[in-house]
């Protein structure tokens, strides 16, 4: 049988009263739990105190006889001795009742004393612990007061500044440790995002730049012809697909940063496969050799994002190689996990350097309108990161780079679909391109 109306509305009265008396600073709040701790304890203690006072004790009343002789020279003493509780019967006295009498009355009165006398100690000593309860909740909470003023002052332009880390190793300096570590890293990628943003916007004036000079040019030669219409049309045209280029590149980078929103059950020699076919003209073009050992190997991710790493790293294996040269690409499983690696040939590559192709806009040899942007591998680490994979690269002795990307391997498998099935259609044997 459920509430009736007004018995909820009467109760959501109530919860909202008891919400509006919550102490809200947490301050107030530990002084009234240490108060309360000490008035808990204090009542406690004094109650078994009283307990253990109260308990009968089983006290003695000794009766002393004193009988002389008839010529007061000698005395003969007779002593009884009798517990309060005992049933004194026949031998009970008016004096010995008497004395019990009063003993019980003393012992009473010795009770009430001490109950309201420590309950008066202990009010006195609930005050004092209350206050000074709110001097050590003070203290104990002025470092995080300090922490609070000091993040609250920070923004982008002071992202440098740090909390003080002073102190004993304890819960407030893990505490501040922990929020300046976060800050680093705030700081790290507000840098890396102002660094992206102009290499971007640099990247995209260049071209829009020269789109304007060619459209100014157009309008101001007024003995134009169509052939130079047509010429700065197709200049125009190819100016287009770089900056299309470029945005798409930037969108994918973009949407790898911020993670996965979903995966399934990926085969990597099937993606491989997909991706090789696109690269045959340029291929045969350059004359390169390719050698390839794909064997499948299943992973969990994003197809899309994985065929884009895929073809970034070939993009790149055969675009800064040599005439005549060569690409191995291989796929399969190695210690207990999923791997990719693309080797290629090319112009040498300093061991430094290495890691600074991987950052975006970064190229060894800028090359102006090859149409090339510098993130290409950047775009491969981005997508790595994103499924959680592993990315190692290094400088070839002969020239050229290695790289290889590690990914866990799927608790699924590659699951037999029409990636895998496409490995046995004709012209895409792992033994050779």
């Amino acid at each position: 049988m459920g509430l009736s109306r007004p018995h909820l509305a009467v109760l959501k009265r109530v919860g909202a009263l008891s919400a509006q008396l919550t102490p809200r600073r947490v301050r107030v709040r530990l002084t009234l739990l240490y108060g309360s701790l000490f008035v808990l304890s204090g009542a406690v203690l004094l109650a078994i105190t009283y307990l253990l006072v109260a308990r009968p004790s089983g006290g003695l009343v000794t009766f002393k006889d004193v009988q002389y002789g008839s010529d007061q020279s000698s005395a003969q003493a007779d002593t009884r001795t009798y517990r309060l509780d005992e049933d004194l019967g026949s031998q009970e006295s008016g004096i010995v009742e008497g004395m019990r009498q009063q003993a019980w009355h003393q012992r009473e009165a010795m009770l009430d004393r001490l109950l309201m006398q420590s309950g008066l100690a202990l009010a006195i000593m609930s005050v004092i612990a209350i206050g000074l309860g709110w001097v050590v909740a003070g203290r104990v909470l002025r470092p995080l007061r300090t922490m609070t003023s000091t993040i609250r002052h920070i923004s982008a332009r002071n992202l440098h500044e740090r909390l003080a880390t002073g102190g004993p190793p304890d819960e407030l300096k893990d505490l501040a440790d922990t929020v300046n570590g976060l800050l680093g890293r705030l700081e790290t990628a507000l840098e890396s995002q102002k660094r992206f943003v102009a290499n971007a916007a640099h990247e995209l004036r260049t071209p829009l730049t020269l789109e304007h000079a060619l459209l100014e040019e157009t309008l101001i030669d007024r003995g134009a012809t169509l052939e130079s219409f047509r010429a700065n049309f197709e200049r125009l045209l190819t100016i287009s697909k770089q900056q299309a280029t470029l945005l798409e590149s930037l969108l994918t980078l973009s949407s790898s940063d911020r993670g996965l929103e979903s995966q399934e059950p990926l085969d990597l020699a099937a993606l491989t496969h997909e991706v090789l076919p696109a690269f045959r003209p340029e291929i045969g073009r350059r004359e390169l050799a390719v050698r390839s050992a794909i064997e499948p190997a299943g992973i969990s991710g994003d197809s899309a994002l994985i065929h884009r790493l895929v073809a970034n790293l070939l993009d790149n294996a055969i675009d800064y190689n040599v005439p005549g040269g060569s690409v191995e690409i291989a796929t399969g499983i190695r210690d207990g996990g999923a791997y990719l690696s693309v080797r290629n040939t090319g112009a040498a590559v300093p061991p430094d350097q290495v890691e600074r192709l991987f950052h975006p806009f970064q190229r060894l040899r800028r090359t102006a309108g090859d149409g090339h942007h510098g993130l290409g591998l950047s775009i491969v680490r981005s997508i790595a990161t994103a499924h959680g994979a592993t990315l190692t690269a290094e400088a070839r002795a002969g020239g050229g780079l290695a790289v290889t990307v590690a990914f866990p391997l799927s608790d699924d498998g590659p699951g037999e679909d029409v990636r895998v099935a496409k490995l046995a259609e004709p012209g895409t044997a792992p033994a050779h391109f």
